[in-house]
């Protein structure tokens, strides 16, 4: 009787998982993305690809961080083939500068409009087409009615969506899989080296469907996501603003 109600608590648990958008993945196709502990906080332990995610920026320089941490993510998408799409009104991103990720800037598509309402109807049209590795969105506002249509796209074509909402002044519900902020922290400078150390973030997962929202610093080296632990002071004293979850 026990053995049944497991079955029938996993098979529950699954249904679930396929209801919130997140697929089966076959061992053989799992991919890493390079982020240690963080991938442990997904559903099946698996960084959801082909689903929504929601950056929080407040600063332009956590624009900054944000970006150059999903450049870190986007050079394992793609490793499979295709292009990325990046999408603006007021794009903030150096192109040249991707190449510190591991991303060549002419994989990436650029699309520059001219008014902020129209960055969500692009996204939403590169979101529909299958052969795009990624499409990446800078706006300001998301409605929840806006993020379900984009993510409503995304369960047709399994395309992996990143929104970075920048001068965030309204924290609303969305339907986006996950909700982030990344913060730019100090580079750590080798003893007697002058100079600019390895980029360093404080990466904050504030909420995901069905998994465990955490805190971690990271740091890019060597074209590779590189897990430090948490300072002390920053384990007993949190700083996860709560207003974005």
């Amino acid at each position: 009787m026990n053995a049944t109600k497991q079955e029938m608590i996993d098979k529950l648990r699954k249904d679930l998982l396929g209801w919130e958008g997140f697929r089966p993945v076959a061992p053989e196709e799992r991919q890493s993305f390079g982020l240690g502990p963080i991938e442990n906080a997904f559903p099946n332990r698996v960084f959801p690809t082909g689903a929504l995610h929601e950056f929080i920026s407040t600063r332009p320089e956590f624009t900054a961080a944000i970006g150059g941490f999903i450049a870190g993510i986007m050079q394992t998408l793609l490793e499979n083939g295709g292009v990325c799409v990046w999408v603006s009104y007021t794009r903030r991103i150096y192109p040249p500068a991707l190449k510190r990720f591991g991303v060549d800037p002419d994989r990436i598509i650029f699309i520059d409009v001219t008014r902020e309402k129209d960055v969500l109807w692009v996204t939403e049209e590169a979101l529909k087409c299958q052969g795009i590795a990624a499409v990446i969105c800078e706006t300001r506002l998301l409605s929840f009615m806006e993020s379900r249509r984009l993510q409503l796209a995304i369960e047709q074509s399994q395309v992996t969506g990143f929104i970075l909402r920048k001068d965030v002044k309204v924290f609303n519900t969305t339907a986006c899989t996950a909700r982030w902020t990344v913060k730019p922290l100090r580079s750590k400078l080798r003893p007697g080296m002058p100079g600019v150390g390895h980029p360093r973030w404080q990466v904050d997962l504030l909420k995901v469907k069905n998994g465990q929202p955490g805190s971690w610093t990271l740091e890019w080296k060597n074209n590779a996501f590189v897990h430090q632990p948490l300072p002390q002071e920053q384990i007993q004293n949190p700083d996860i603003d709560r207003r974005y979850a």
